[in-house]
């Protein structure tokens, strides 16, 4: 089992990988669901950290529509992370019409490599997240974060499992949604995969 945590400061990297975590998602801002860290927080976790880390590129809180603007801002962000050596991004980017922006994804993506792709909870914003599977495995993604459009993973394991099927092993999917430490457990027998996402999947004391 992978267990990623969800931290919003080098602080809280570095006690994550000490209680246990497997991975660090990286963000500032976790209020507002998480933003790209900063340069230093980003060289920083890096420097000090054997677990691998993936930083959020998310120029905002809001929805997950970007202008032009803040597109090549995030590319920027991807460039910053590869050159700092950091293994993986996660990003999410949706049209108007809350369908995937494949011109814009493929633009980051292609930035990014060869770094690893997380597509994040924005496929929770789409109307059938499962048709959104085939585009972002060929896309280039390699794993998707969601909560199978619940606030918790618990309540989303029939949408979770059936993204899991659909997926095929040609994608990873992360469950993620209020898991805890402390219901790890009950996540893991309930969905089928072997990877979890969670501000508090470790303890952060």
């Amino acid at each position: 089992m992978i267990k990623e945590a969800c931290v919003g400061s080098f602080q809280e990297a570095v006690l994550a990988e000490k209680n246990g975590a497997d991975r660090i998602e990286l963000c500032d801002n976790l209020l507002e669901g998480g933003t790209t860290p900063s340069y230093g927080c980003m060289k920083m976790a890096v420097q000090y950290l054997n677990i691998p880390i993936f930083v959020m590129i998310r120029p905002r809180g809001g929805d997950f529509c970007y202008t032009k603007e803040e597109i090549e801002s995030m590319k920027e962000d991807i460039l910053v992370a590869k050159s700092l050596g950091v293994q993986g991004i996660v990003l999410g980017v949706l049209t108007k019409d809350r369908e995937l922006d494949l011109s814009s994804l493929q633009y980051l993506i292609e930035a990014a490599k060869p770094m690893k792709i997380t597509f994040h909870k924005a496929i929770d914003e789409m109307e059938n997240p499962l048709e959104a599977i085939p585009k972002l495995i060929e896309l280039g993604c390699n794993r998707i974060l969601t909560s199978g459009k619940q606030e918790r993973a618990l309540e989303g394991v029939p949408l979770l499992n059936k993204m899991i099927e659909k997926a095929n092993g040609k994608i990873i999917i992360v469950a993620a949604g209020k898991v805890t430490s402390e219901n790890i457990k009950e996540c893991s027998e309930k969905i089928h995969t072997d990877e979890f996402h969670g501000k508090k999947i470790v303890t952060l004391l």
